[in-house]
């Protein structure tokens, strides 16, 4: 039950589980695949509802979060957001409350179908989103910018954190790269219902691009359930758990290492070599996205990022 939650709170709150597409990205090359408004508005939004964690992140990052005027039930970053109306999220929009602030964009999740005819129907324009890999963050904040008016800040944005990313990868280049298993839930306690990253979408991305070799690659799903018995046959060298939400609750870094010291055949096990890395940047695909790869090439390579 913990585990099912755990993959309900995830995808609802932060689109990072499945339900965003099936299109392919390279963490080596900056580009990808953006969405704009449902409707051809030219006039600058000058109260914005965003209903997509990620992108509420955006449009603080690039100057534009004095327009919004309402955030998801799931928001925690900036610290700004905490004095915003929470409309809900992907599965559970109040579009009454939402119609309340009367906005004049809402940036809604591209799987909303139902949401976006009601606001299409009340003459609100949307902006749909659809996430797919690392490199569509930067084009999704410059597809964003433009559709607010902050074109010329979202691009300094967008450039800024592809010449980080870049500058990640030429550090990483040459060494060797260990076999990672990138978790993000599991059952407490014990190695029953592990969720692990798959060979496709933001979370590979961000593994490779911080020098790892994802052991799960052949498998094109962004969210791969694996047995104990399944990672005994991919034998990690490195084995690194997500935590996100509340940072005071749930496992520390010991009572993760004892979890996985069941199978003490796995190198990672072995070598001691089990991490856990806590922060909801490593689950909304917003501009910290660049924090969390750099913390995930610190465990990779502790020698390279020192």
């Amino acid at each position: 039950m913990a585990a099912v939650q755990t993959r309900v709170r995830l995808a609802a709150a932060l689109g990072v589980i499945a339900l965003l597409g099936s299109a392919e990205a390279s963490p080596s090359v900056w580009r990808g695949v953006a969405r704009g408004s449902s409707r051809a508005q030219k006039t600058i939004p000058r109260r914005i509802v965003s209903l997509v964690p990620a992108t509420t992140e955006m449009l603080f990052a690039m100057g534009a979060g004095d327009r919004v005027a309402g955030v998801s039930s799931y928001d925690r970053h900036p610290p700004e957001v905490e004095r915003l109306p929470r409309l809900g999220g992907l599965l559970d929009p109040s579009v009454e409350r939402i119609l309340a602030l009367k906005p004049d964009l809402v940036v809604v999740y591209g799987t909303q179908s139902e949401l976006r005819r009601q606001l299409d129907g009340a003459g609100i324009p949307t902006f749909p989103y659809v996430h797919r890999g690392l490199a569509d963050i930067t084009e999704t904040i410059r597809a964003l910018g433009a559709r607010v008016g902050s074109e010329r800040e979202a691009r300094a944005l967008a450039d800024r954190m592809e010449t980080q990313l870049a500058s990640i990868l030429s550090r990483v280049a040459g060494r060797p790269r260990p076999k990672a298993l990138l978790v993000f839930g599991r059952e407490p306690g014990s190695l029953r219902r592990i969720e692990a990253s798959g060979g496709y979408g933001f979370l590979h991305d961000m593994l490779a691009t911080a020098g790892g070799a994802d052991v799960l690659a052949d498998i094109a799903r962004e969210s791969v359930q694996m047995s104990a018995e399944m990672v005994l046959a991919r034998a990690p060298d490195v084995i690194i758990e997500l935590r996100y939400g509340e940072a005071d609750t749930g496992p520390t870094q010991a009572s993760v290492r004892r979890a996985w010291s069941a199978l003490p055949a796995v190198p990672a096990v072995k070598t001691g070599r089990i991490y856990l890395l806590v922060g909801d940047e490593f689950v909304v695909p917003g501009p910290r996205v660049v924090d969390a790869v750099q913390r995930l090439a610190a465990v990779l390579h502790p020698d390279g990022f020192k």
